[in-house]
């Protein structure tokens, strides 16, 4: 197959006056090394420079970028993995295309070449690639529907700067202005992440998920032109049987899942949580190897957090070749600068920390590619935040009903300090803004007011209006968004802030690829997305049972066990990682009211506050929800001051660049 998770990397001189540099483009290889440690690849002429780090997956022999077409006027350095690219294959060379190589790299250079923008509709897959047209001077960026490959540009002093990550934008151009963009701060502090095109870093923007990015033409004769190559679509018009549709969504899964295990010239093991949505991709995933599956667990010291029981109840029951690693708070501490380095933006819970070792347990063991069960959640309605808004919604059209109450004490069970164990204050905070129950956004107000708390540390002049985020966003929305269901409104806006921007960035891609690992994510292929939208809304959220036609399928896949557990999202020790007896020195640092008034963004004297009511509460687990996020948010904002703005870590220089084109 193809070259799979790797880094890019390239420098274009829109003006025609200012080549990119040779050593610009290593130093840019040397920032992604993690990303892509076998080997690297450079293409460069008068006007572009590119760049390729690969982690190699398929088609080991070959398949090393910077690729060309036969004419060589199409240069390609690409990041991911087209899953369909051998029936793409066949059809280019039924069309006439001829190829030199067995990757899906090069089905991307033919496909552009036979469908020009129509090919991305054309991929499943997930991708981030660049396409220099030498004859036409044109630059063409392009990013997976759904956000898991990541790709940043800026645009300065006359040339388009692009990578897989900030940090390699910064290698490449030194001159490059450092410093934060306080809209992408309000984001994070309300959204608990960034938004695409937004980044933290002023001048610095990510391609948005699902869209291309085309320079037409040096020296600005052509223009920018920045659209959606794809948009969602939750049409509910499936009408068969919610058993029909179990069936739809087994095949549908199942064949994500086939292509994603045997289009690697690797081995593929699978995280395995012990819930719903990781133990049937294990399930499948097992189906598709035959035998000899590894798979790879996560648990806690704290007791709180830890799911080993249901985790080994499945690796029993599918027999696989299980590995765990028990983390404590010490080691999220000692990983946390960096896992907020590879993160690249502040984050307001440590759950990426022990992600990042997971993927080291992965490494470990030899493996170079996982499957994961993310999405599930966004795809099939599965978040507390869903019946949240569920229960809420009918407060609002029921404001006599007797059951009102009662509902509460359906969500979040498995919280120890639950934000409904006290009704009263639980029925005033979800009660709030009832009368705006038909608005967009009305099923995330909750979680945005919550988070929206941590803003009282800002610095005077960076508060903006608490809500400025949240309209910018909700100004945004797709035109259908207006004739969807409340239900699939919220799944829309779920994946829009939460999915790309933290659980395959943050959480995801960043962790994974820390360990230079690659994540594989069956519930986020392009059929199963389609499906998944056309579902009626009771198919996936029935009364308040979340997931219920995944839930259906899985009685004939899994144990009755993991079916009839109780929900309990992934969580990690936040606060209490970093305050006690042993807590690391850079903490201390990293707190302190110098490190707050030199990074600018919170105000000294309330982090300096926060800082002593936290350390007295050492002893107790009693950390309210935004002291929490406000610890980690303090925490990581500085540290990615720290690293990437004020004193930026050495680049190592690359290995032997095998692929050296000059033109």
């Amino acid at each position: 197959m193809a070259v799979l998770v790797c880094g890019i990397a390239g420098i274009v001189d829109l003006r025609g006056d200012r080549p990119p540099d040779v050593d610009a483009l290593g130093r840019m290889m040397g920032a992604m090394t993690h990303r892509g440690p076998d080997e690297f690849g450079r293409y460069h002429d008068r006007q572009a420079g590119l760049a390729h780090a690969r982690l190699s997956i398929i088609d080991l022999a070959s398949g090393q970028q910077p690729m060309t077409n036969e004419d060589e006027n199409l240069w390609i350095v690409f990041n991911g993995e087209i899953f369909n690219y051998v029936e793409l294959r066949e059809e280019l060379l039924a069309a006439g295309h001829r190829f030199r190589t067995k990757s899906d790299t090069e089905v991307i250079l033919h496909a552009w070449e036979e469908w020009g923008e129509e090919a991305l509709d054309r991929f499943n897959g997930q991708w981030a690639f660049a396409l220099w047209d030498t004859r036409a001077r044109r630059l063409v960026l392009a990013r997976d529907r759904v956000g898991v490959r990541p790709l940043y540009y800026a645009e300065h002093e006359g040339r388009i700067i692009f990578g897989s990550e900030v940090k390699v934008l910064f290698a490449g151009d030194p001159s490059l202005p450092r410093g934060f963009d306080p809209a992408g701060i309000d984001q994070v502090l309300t959204f608990w992440t960034v938004i695409a095109p937004r980044t933290v870093f002023a001048g610095v923007r990510e391609l948005e998920p699902g869209h291309v990015r085309i320079y037409d033409g040096a020296g600005g004769e052509g223009g920018v032109v920045d659209r959606a190559a794809w948009t969602p679509r939750y049409d509910g018009d499936f009408t068969g049987s919610i058993a029909e549709a179990g069936e739809a969504v087994r095949a549908a899964l199942e064949q994500a899942t086939r292509l994603r295990m045997l289009r690697a010239d690797v081995d593929v093991g699978s995280y395995l949580s012990g819930g719903l949505d990781s133990s049937l991709i294990a399930t499948m995933g097992l189906a598709a190897k035959g035998s000899g599956f590894h798979t790879f667990s996560l648990r806690f010291e704290d007791a709180e957090y830890d799911e080993g029981e249901f985790q080994r109840v499945m690796s029993r029951h599918l027999g696989t070749t299980h590995h765990e690693v028990v983390v404590s708070r010490a080691d999220i501490a000692r990983v946390f600068p960096t896992v907020v380095w590879h993160a690249e933006r502040p984050i307001l819970r440590t759950a990426p920390a022990p992600m990042y070792l997971l993927s080291q347990l992965v490494r470990e063991h030899g493996i170079k590619v996982v499957l994961t069960g993310e999405g599930a959640d966004e795809m099939f309605a599965g978040y507390d935040i869903f019946r949240e808004a569920a229960v809420r919604r009918f407060w609002a059209r029921a404001p006599q009903s007797r059951s009102r109450p009662r509902l509460l004490d359906k969500l979040y069970p498995y919280l120890a300090r639950s934000p409904v164990a006290q009704r009263a204050m639980a029925q005033a905070f979800f009660g709030q803004g009832l009368e705006r129950w038909r608005d967009p956004g009305f099923g995330h107000d909750t979680r945005w007011r919550t988070t929206a708390a941590v803003k009282r540390l800002l610095r005077a002049d960076l508060r903006a209006d608490a809500n400025a985020s949240a309209a910018a966003l909700l100004d945004d929305l797709p035109a259908d968004f207006a004739r969807w269901s409340h239900l699939a409104q919220d799944q829309y806006i779920e994946v829009r802030t939460l999915l790309g921007g933290y659980l395959l960035s943050a959480q995801g891609d960043r962790m994974l690829m820390g360990n230079s690992i690659e994540g594989r994510f069956p519930f986020l292929d392009r059929e199963v997305i389609a499906l998944a939208g056309r579902l009626p809304d009771s198919y996936k959220l029935r009364g308040l049972d979340e997931k219920h036609v995944l839930k259906r399928l899985g009685i004939d896949l899994l144990p009755p066990e993991i079916l009839a557990r109780p929900k309990q999202p992934y969580r990690a020790p936040d606060a209490l990682a970093f305050v006690g007896e042993g807590a690391p020195a850079w903490i201390e640092e990293m707190m302190s009211a110098e490190t707050a008034a030199a990074a600018g963004v919170f105000e000294p004297a309330a982090v300096t506050q926060l800082w002593n009511k936290c350390r007295a509460k050492a002893a107790t687990p009693q950390f309210s929800n935004t002291d929490n996020m406000a610890v980690v948010g303090v925490l990581s904002t500085h540290l990615v001051w720290n690293s990437l703005i004020l004193a930026p870590r050495g680049h190592p220089p690359p290995a032997s660049i095998r692929t050296i084109i000059e033109r």
